[in-house]
């Protein structure tokens, strides 16, 4: 299976050009008209998202499916996520203290593909109060031992193993295979 990866697109238009995936996956802060674009440019045949720390509350238009706290199933394989970042900021959506994320993930089940906004804590943090990652996202890798964690918010294309876990961090667009 091949994997569209797309997070923090600060455009109101898919520039990222067209090939072929089999499934889309934003990871937060990209416009959902962007997110369709790229699928129809892709020929994804699914599409999954979760919300970043600068989306609108609004659901995600269809055929977008929301993968926070959810669990779907495509060709056999579990994808499951996670929305927003850590709560760096008194007001806006998807911010959330650790804590909250901590009791979000406590009975969250094992999943082959995790889909973050955020990262893991200290996989990819930055040296900043706002690009920080939630110690639970950590934890579930650890408890659960996802194949594959992808997460947006810290603004690296970077690859980092946690323990059995690939992570990626993805800043634009990535094919993942």
């Amino acid at each position: 299976m091949t994997i569209l990866v797309i997070s923090d697109i600060d455009d109101y238009h898919w520039r990222g050009g067209s090939g072929q995936a089999d499934v889309l996956i934003s990871c937060g802060d990209v416009y959902d008209q962007v997110i369709l674009q790229a699928a129809k440019a892709y020929g994804c045949r699914s599409v999954l998202a979760v919300k970043g720390n600068h989306d609108a509350a609004a659901d995600f238009a269809p055929p977008i499916q929301d993968c926070h706290l959810r669990v779907h199933v495509i060709e056999g394989i579990r994808f499951g996520g996670l929305n927003g970042s850590w709560k760096y900021k008194p007001k806006g959506h998807y911010l959330y203290e650790q804590a909250e994320v901590a009791d979000m993930l406590a009975g969250f089940p094992p999943v082959d593909v995790f889909v973050a906004h955020n990262s893991p804590r200290g996989v990819h943090d930055r040296e900043d109060e706002i690009h920080t990652g939630f110690d639970a996202v950590t934890v579930y890798a650890q408890r659960a031992a996802p194949r594959l964690l992808l997460h947006g918010h810290q603004h690296v294309n970077r690859e980092t193993w946690l323990g059995q876990t690939r992570v990626l961090g993805v800043y634009g667009s990535r094919l993942v295979t």
